[in-house]
């Protein structure tokens, strides 16, 4: 018999929100930001700099040209995260008004909320699958139903969210088109981006979480097609290798792009994991380099704190690299943001992430932390303002 998908999402809905994993539909905005945690409310911003002055408004085509940005005097942290996840995989989440206050706080007015595509089972009590081995991570719709909710629910005039589709198994990817109409029925318009999408998880391994194949990504063509036509990105978490074997699953990922060279593809953390942390840097530029050469429609996030805790600082190479190909990165975080973290957990993510920003050319800046790959890439009414001084 067909599962019928409402019936099923209505009863996964109400399972969040009974066992606490939503947010409280009774939350209200004046005590929001008055929790532990809570952003402080001076003029510092993120890493003891400057604090964002620049509103939602002050990027708007329609409003003209904003003043120019002065590196000198203005934050280097991105105005975008193009990678956030607003729920964990299993428990509570941070609230959506506190959230909204970190961005506040940070300087961040777009935001890209991902769904975990991979919900650990709600009876688990588990909160991240690294600490609950053999509990099943697998494909859902929960995260991104909520997302949706809340965005509704919750609205902010200075931040723009874009929600993504983060249910797709693609090891079985049959169905996929089915669901996606679900959710043009349910969010009619809403979901702009696809992704995270795992290709090759290997830290999901463990919890019965199926990586895609060669030939299921044969199978993909029909969502992909779909995805083509309304120009909608999709972020794959592909990884490289590990440290044992570096480029082990290159040639997977490459069978996606080759496979699908007219989609919008950002790869997320550049191929990188916690299982690949010594891969040579020249090595890895390398791929990346004849990817985005071969593929047009490729691009690259430099999310996720693991690119700073396996390289420290970005070296010459990489601000190379991103001076060399300014408009095919993307920044972003990866902060999940479970009930148990706070604002300086994601201050501290959006500082490590963002500090090679400062050594950037004012073009790859402009494109990259101020948001023009971003705006280009979905096509939205939005500019980032012109630079007019590097800081030292």
């Amino acid at each position: 018999m067909p599962i019928d998908y409402r019936v099923t999402l209505a009863a996964s809905v109400a399972a969040l929100l009974l066992c606490g994993c939503a947010s409280e539909t009774t939350l209200s905005s004046g005590n929001a930001g008055q929790q532990a945690g809570a952003p402080p409310s001076t003029s510092v911003g993120v890493g003891g700099g400057p604090r964002s002055t620049r509103s939602l408004a002050s990027f708007a085509k329609a409003n003209g040209p904003a003043p120019c940005y002065d590196r000198g005097k203005e934050p280097f942290t991105a105005v975008v995260d193009a990678h956030f996840h607003p729920r964990p995989f299993g428990g509570p989440a941070l609230r959506p008004q506190e959230l909204y206050k970190y961005f506040d706080a940070t300087g961040v007015r777009f935001v890209n909320y991902f769904g975990i595509g991979q919900v650990l089972d709600l009876k688990s009590g588990c909160t991240y699958y690294l600490d609950c081995p053999g509990v099943p991570a697998l494909p859902s719709v929960k995260n991104d139903f909520v997302n949706g909710m809340e965005v509704v629910a919750y609205p902010h005039d200075n931040l723009h969210i874009t929600l993504s589709m983060t249910f797709m198994d693609l090891a079985h990817p049959e169905d996929i088109v089915r669901t996606i109409e679900l959710y043009d029925k349910e969010y009619p318009g809403m979901f702009k981006w696809a992704g995270e999408l795992n290709v090759m998880k290997q830290a999901l391994l463990g919890n019965l979480a199926e990586p895609a194949t060669m030939e299921s990504i044969e199978k993909w063509a029909p969502f992909m097609k779909l995805l083509r036509e309304r120009s909608i990105p999709v972020t794959l978490h592909a990884d490289l290798g590990n440290d044992a074997e570096p480029t082990k699953f290159v040639p997977l990922v490459m069978k996606v792009f080759e496979s699908y060279p007219d989609n919008k593809i950002v790869w997320a953390h550049m191929g990188l994991s916690k299982e690949l942390s010594h891969i040579d840097p020249n090595l890895h530029v390398s791929i990346m380099k004849k990817a985005l050469d071969r593929y047009p429609n490729l691009m690259l996030d430099i999310s996720w704190d693991v690119l700073y805790e396996s390289y420290r600082e970005f070296g010459p190479l990489f601000v190379e690299f991103f001076n060399q190909y300014p408009d095919r990165i993307l920044p972003g975080t990866d902060f999940v943001a479970a009930g148990t973290k706070d604002f300086a957990k994601y201050e501290h993510e959006l500082d490590v992430t963002s500090r090679v920003n400062k050594a950037l050319s004012d073009e790859a800046f402009r494109r990259i932390a101020l948001g023009e790959n971003y705006f280009r890439l979905l096509g939205l009414p939005y500019e980032a303002p012109q630079v007019c001084g590097k800081s030292s």
